[in-house]
């Protein structure tokens, strides 16, 4: 009975050894190949950023930084024409405008389309994903027609209305899906609280579908901040230009040539807002493309 009893209590403690640095070797074996294709993939889109930002401060010929490594090429970009801040301001004007339009009007619409139902609910909102069929440009023209007969050329506030208009098909399917991947039960219990339908959704469903909130958000600033054809159509003005704009039409003084020194330190201002929203808002960003995937 001693040797029998022994043998029990021995034998596990010496078995799972090699199944357990098996399982380990194979898991590391498997995962290689992940981690070669991430971090090719890193490179390929990381590279181009990155030489920019190098190329923007090293010395070359025929740009504003001849002389050692320095900021000379972004001083250039600074003195262009109105200034980079103008620029930098109307960017910023357009882009906040354009993502507190496109929240509202998706958070309200997102709301209906998933909690009521109305006689032509579905025919509405496939006529809202339609506009995704029709190409950007095609529209621009009489769009122009439109915002001038209201008073709206050359306008900041133009621009930003044809972008959020251009952003609300998506914007709509992402709020819709986030709504409807909360449990109706919540609506509910706020309304037997005694909330109304807008209590339940400012105050309890506000909350939970905010990670759908950002992604929406995120997208409108980040097409809005880097959009070049609705200003390119819209303003004629200089002084109100976008940044993309101001990058695009910038040129030397000599023959139209392009100054790609001051050229690469705009793009690496316009890119600098967009990873730092990206790397702080990124959780939210994930989960709001995956709060449709599953319903609770």
């Amino acid at each position: 009975m001693t040797e029998t009893l022994t043998r029990t209590i021995v034998a596990p403690n010496s078995q799972p050894t090699t199944p357990r640095y098996r399982s380990t070797a194979m898991r590391v074996i498997f995962g290689i190949p992940y981690w070669v294709f991430t971090t090719a993939l890193a490179v390929i889109f990381l590279y181009p950023l990155i030489w920019t930002g190098v190329s923007s401060l090293s010395p070359v010929a025929g740009t504003s930084q001849t002389d050692g490594w320095g900021f000379g090429n972004y001083i250039a970009l600074g003195d262009y024409q109105a200034g980079i801040w103008v620029y930098l301001g109307n960017s910023l004007f357009v882009s906040v405008l354009t993502v507190a339009l496109t929240l509202f009007i998706s958070l309200l619409g997102g709301y209906a389309f998933a909690r009521f139902s109305f006689p032509g609910k579905n025919a509405l909102f496939l006529l809202t994903l339609a506009i995704l069929m029709v190409p950007y440009a095609t529209l621009l023209i009489p769009l122009y027609v439109i915002l001038n007969a209201v008073g709206l050329q050359n306008s900041l506030v133009g621009v930003a209305l044809v972008i959020t208009m251009f952003q609300l098909p998506f914007s709509m399917f992402m709020m819709r899906i986030s709504f409807e991947s909360i449990p109706k039960e919540m609506d509910e219990a706020a309304m037997v609280d005694g909330c109304s339908s807008w209590g339940a959704l400012w105050r309890v469903l506000l909350p939970a579908v905010k990670p759908g909130l950002v992604t929406v958000g995120l997208f409108a600033f980040l097409t809005a901040w880097n959009d070049f054809m609705a200003p390119l159509i819209l303003i004629n003005d200089t002084n109100r230009m976008t940044l993309p704009l101001a990058v695009a039409n910038l040129r030397g003084q000599v023959q139209g040539v392009v100054d790609y020194g001051a050229t690469e330190a705009g793009v690496v201002v316009l890119a600098l807002p967009c990873i730092l929203l990206f790397l702080i808002l990124q959780r939210h960003y994930v989960r709001g493309f995956m709060s449709g995937a599953f319903k609770g």
